[in-house]
């Protein structure tokens, strides 16, 4: 499809794409640029494909009849200008990939990553992995923790003058426990556009299948790794009510369980899932006083995300409720009944006392099986491999 521009000098310039490549001409002269990642086609309003020749004014533009938009490639990539004739802002995408199945990446992720100039990768050669899955050659350039203080006000530059770029981490959602918030918060700062796509999340999957409260819950990241400031935030997260979700790794969730033990946190209900979507994935349940002595003797490999169930929490009154509800439970009645009963003698909270007594049911059980073991004490569920 021919279409007609103005080049710098005033001569007209006629535009054609030539298959991956655009052929310009001045005054009839032919010649042909090679591709370009930045080489993209605007469309008009009658969806006819048309391309700016750097340096044409906004007025030779419209009196030729092009697209409302215009495109003049700098050192900086691309300026675009409005309909007003002023340079327009461009966007900057944060694009969830896989935790580890590469089958969880989504249509519109593979479609942003196609059509931005640029991909902001936490590891380039691990993202690269990605790209040559799913046929994505758009440029890859590295943005980390070691490299953002520099990064950022380029790139910002480039956003302002109407460039598309896409932010992803090495697996899941920018900006959780990876590197991205520098740049994000300039974006904010400059008022540039920015679009949140959903996605993997190792936080989401883990509580989606832990079976605990979900109406609140906590995500903790990875904990401090010594010092004063690990004990204060153990001893917050001891007390806390809602459901506690961490980041761990192998080399260290079992000094993390022992210290859940230190603040006592010994019967509360606790969850490892591991390998999430991977071939080895495997969840492991138990209180935490189970999952420290099971970790203890096999750390595992892969990451790990530790949930911690949230403290029930009763008012002063509550040993004469517990002991009323031990009672209604020895005498045969069903744990709402019990839960219901002791809530009418004490005024507690019926919902806490039937957690209370669904936790107290199932320790009896398991110390009645006889062939309860330390090893068996904790319940693993592995995908079929």
């Amino acid at each position: 499809m021919l279409r007609t521009g103005t080049d710098s000098g005033g001569g007209l310039l006629n535009t054609v794409r030539t298959g991956g490549a655009i052929a310009c001409g001045a005054s009839g002269a032919t010649s042909l640029l090679p591709p370009h990642p930045h080489n993209r086609e605007t469309s008009n309003k009658n969806g006819h494909i048309a391309r700016r020749a750097e340096g044409a004014t906004w007025a030779e533009g419209r009196e030729a009849g092009l697209a409302p938009q215009r495109v003049v490639r700098s050192v900086m990539g691309l300026t675009r200008y409005g309909k007003n004739g002023k340079v327009t802002t461009g966007k900057l995408y944060i694009v969830p990939t896989p935790i580890g199945n590469l089958e969880d990446m989504s249509f519109r992720a593979v479609r942003v990553l196609q059509e931005v100039e640029l991909i902001l990768a936490e590891d380039t050669r691990h993202s690269r992995i990605l790209c040559t899955h799913y046929g994505i050659k758009t440029p890859l350039q590295s943005f980390n923790d070691h490299n953002a203080a520099q990064r950022v006000p380029t790139l910002l530059q480039r956003l302002q003058h109407g460039a598309q770029l896409a932010l992803v981490s090495d697996a899941g959602t920018p900006g959780i426990s990876d590197p991205g918030l520098p740049l994000l918060r300039a974006v904010i700062a400059a008022g540039i556009a920015l679009e949140a796509l959903p996605g993997p999340s190792a936080v989401v999957t883990a509580l989606s299948g832990s079976g605990f409260s979900l109406a609140r819950f906590v995500f903790e990241g990875f904990l401090p790794r010594k010092g004063k400031e690990r004990h204060q935030r153990l001893a917050a997260l001891a007390l806390e009510e809602r459901t506690v979700v961490l980041y761990e790794s192998p080399q260290r969730i079992a000094a993390t369980l022992a210290d859940l033990l230190a603040v006592g946190c010994q019967d509360r209900s606790a969850l490892v899932a591991r390998e999430l979507t991977k071939h080895y994935e495997s969840w492991h349940r138990g209180t935490v006083s189970e999952l420290a002595a099971f970790f203890q003797t096999n750390p595992g490999k892969g990451e790990m995300v530790l949930l911690l169930q949230g403290r029930i929490m009763l008012p002063p009154c509550a040993e004469e409720g517990e002991a009323l509800l031990q009672q209604a439970l020895q005498a045969g009645g069903s744990l709402g009944d019990a839960a219901r009963q002791t809530a009418r003698s004490t005024g507690l909270s019926r919902n806490q006392l039937y957690r209370l007594a669904l936790a107290k049911r199932q320790n009896e059980q398991k110390a009645q099986t006889p062939e309860h073991t330390e090893q068996t004490e904790i319940s693993q569920e592995r995908t079929p491999e």
